[in-house]
């Protein structure tokens, strides 16, 4: 049995839209559900860690029952002078410090098909895929010019980086010592500039770095190839790449969303008819 937990963290949503209505749009909410009861039957307990704000939304849709280990609004104590803009994910590391090992972080539009143990016996860490080293998405130490404080010759910067999409933690000791740097590089760069740089830097570029520095073992559980052309035997999906063509085309939005209904309906029937019920959902559910 596995325990994981998924998060979100809506201040960077209010950061961007100040005075907005926090929602989430549907094929977003159809993964999660579809992650969450995906991992219930193939792993084990999973939880939902957040802030008072989600915890709302959440109750609002009445799908606060797809967390057989409930929904924690966790995430309201997260320092007010993180710098929510450029560090939209940081939710992710607040979250994954308040959860022991063994665990396994997985993203909301991430889904686990299939059983993981046999894929993590032995290792202190995992995360779904290395990423190349393209310099305009991990660029050297000196492109941190916000960041004062924080010793980067301290690590070895030619190890790739770890997709977090979805990682499992087996060591508690090395979980506490990665998200415990990456928080001291988030707390060093109150004013980081660059919204994409410094989060994949504390998010993905430290796990590696991490890892190398205290010869943890990791791996990877697939690779960018197989993950996106079907060449992982049917373990994983990830919509992360997908999103913005369907935010560009509503046909394939449309189509995503009734095949996702219609996986619920196959595979979790009860839950969709209780999915069904959200305003927003349940055109996908019928003809």
């Amino acid at each position: 049995m596995l325990r994981a937990f998924h998060s979100n963290w809506t201040r960077p949503f209010f950061v961007r839209n100040p005075g907005g209505i926090y929602a989430i749009e549907p094929f977003e909410l159809l993964t999660t559900a579809l992650s969450a009861l995906a991992w219930r039957r193939e792993n084990g307990p999973i939880r939902m860690i957040c802030d008072t704000e989600a915890k709302r939304y959440y109750e609002s849709l009445g799908l606060c029952f797809l967390w057989d280990e409930g929904v924690h609004s966790l995430l309201d104590a997260v320092p007010q002078d993180v710098n929510a803009m450029a560090f939209w994910a940081a939710g992710k590391l607040y979250a994954l410090s308040a959860m022991p090992s063994p665990c396994v972080m997985i993203d909301t539009d991430f889904i686990c098909w299939k059983p993981l143990a046999l894929l993590v016996d032995g290792l202190d860490a995992a995360a779904i895929h290395r990423e190349d080293i393209m310099p305009d998405i991990y660029p050297g130490p000196a492109s941190f010019t916000q960041t004062h404080g924080f010793a980067f010759s301290a690590f070895d910067w030619s190890v790739q980086p770890l997709n977090t999409a979805l990682s499992y933690f087996g060591s508690d000791t090395f979980r506490r010592y990665y998200t415990d740097t990456a928080i001291r590089f988030i707390r060093s760069s109150p004013s980081a500039d660059d919204v994409l740089t410094y989060m994949v830097f504390a998010e993905q570029r430290l796990l590696a770095m991490c890892a190398e520095k205290k010869q943890a073992c990791v791996a990877a559980f697939s690779d960018l190839p197989a993950l996106f052309g079907g060449g992982q035997n049917g373990y994983f999906t990830h919509i992360w790449g997908f999103k913005q063509q369907m935010r560009d085309e509503p046909v394939l939005y449309d189509d995503f969303c009734r095949r996702c209904a219609a996986r619920l309906q196959r595979d979790f029937p009860e839950a969709a008819e209780r999915i069904a019920h959200v305003p927003s959902l349940a055109p996908y559910f019928h003809d």
